[in-house]
């Protein structure tokens, strides 16, 4: 694990407050770099690693990302903080139930899923609902497993924290507090603006890396002529197709909705595009080209 010149900014976080045990649900490339920094800058004194995989749960206790690994129900008695980072359907499935579980408690859920409204209409009734914060902090790589866990993940990156007026002052705290922790720059939407916008800036871009991917496998079978013509192009707009398929077909299904209505508008974008170059119109795909070279304003 790397180095972090941000431990003395952050060592004595809890210090006059009761320790700070932390339970991680799935320890992978976010919830292993969750570990890593929070027990790192002082926010944790304890984390309890929680994971379907036992290969994963080996490699965190082993390298050190957890302190120890437990059932689902027992670090959930045992942590203050519960942060739920597996795939966006399993969350969807376990909150209910660690609601349930921490009834009666100052304990806290969170969740690093990159949809919202789904889980957030679950739960939308639950005489719990006030102790879970939803958030998605919009860091990541194309990497997935605890082996891709790295320092500094979430150093200077975004973070939507949505409704929090649905979730308690001391838990939207403790969440807050936590993000602040990692570096993060928090923003606040609704659960459905958030799942809206997602779609076009990450979901969208997700997709078109994979089926680049898929059309240059389908027609360029020799793989050297792959490695010898990909430019930086090539290989930024691909990097993302090497992502975790169990992590990105149930953010496709979650986020259905608003996914279709943006493949159709980017469908309708390449077909000009495919229209102009049929036609060898020249000035056209200047004007697309000029169109969409905007977005400087907002990419500096």
């Amino acid at each position: 694990m790397e180095s972090d010149d941000a431990t003395g900014l952050h060592a004595g976080i809890t210090k006059g407050n009761r320790l700070m045990i932390v339970c991680i649900v799935g320890i992978g490339l976010i919830g292993g770099s969750l570990a890593i920094d929070l027990k790192r800058r002082g926010f944790a004194t304890s984390v309890i690693g929680v994971d379907s995989n036992i290969h994963h749960q080996n490699i965190a206790l082993h390298s050190g990302l957890v302190d120890e690994i437990d059932t689902l129900e027992n670090a959930v008695a045992k942590a203050d903080l519960i942060i739920l980072s597996t795939p966006v359907d399993a969350n969807k499935e376990m909150l209910p139930g660690i609601l349930s579980l921490i009834g009666g408690t100052a304990k806290v859920v969170t969740d690093m899923g990159s949809t919202k409204a789904g889980i957030a209409a679950m739960v939308a009734d639950h005489p719990n609902r006030g102790r879970y914060v939803a958030s998605h902090p919009m860091a990541g790589t194309e990497f997935s497993g605890p082996m891709a866990a790295i320092g500094k993940l979430f150093d200077y990156k975004h973070v939507i924290i949505c409704d929090r007026e649905l979730s308690d002052t001391d838990a939207l705290e403790t969440a807050t507090k936590m993000y602040n922790t990692l570096n993060m720059r928090i923003s606040n939407m609704s659960a459905i603006d958030h799942d809206v916008h997602v779609a076009y800036v990450s979901h969208i871009s997700h997709i078109t890396s994979f089926s680049l991917a898929l059309s240059v496998l389908d027609k360029e079978k020799n793989e050297e002529n792959i490695l010898k013509l990909a430019g930086g192009g090539f290989e930024s707009t691909v990097r993302l197709a090497k992502s975790s398929a169990e992590t990105w077909a149930p953010i496709f299904l979650q986020n259905s909705g608003y996914i279709i209505e943006v493949l159709d508008n980017y469908l309708e974008k390449m077909n000009l595009f495919r229209q102009y170059i049929l036609d060898k119109n020249q000035e056209g795909l200047k004007e697309l080209m000029n169109e969409a070279n905007k977005i400087r304003k907002i990419l500096n």
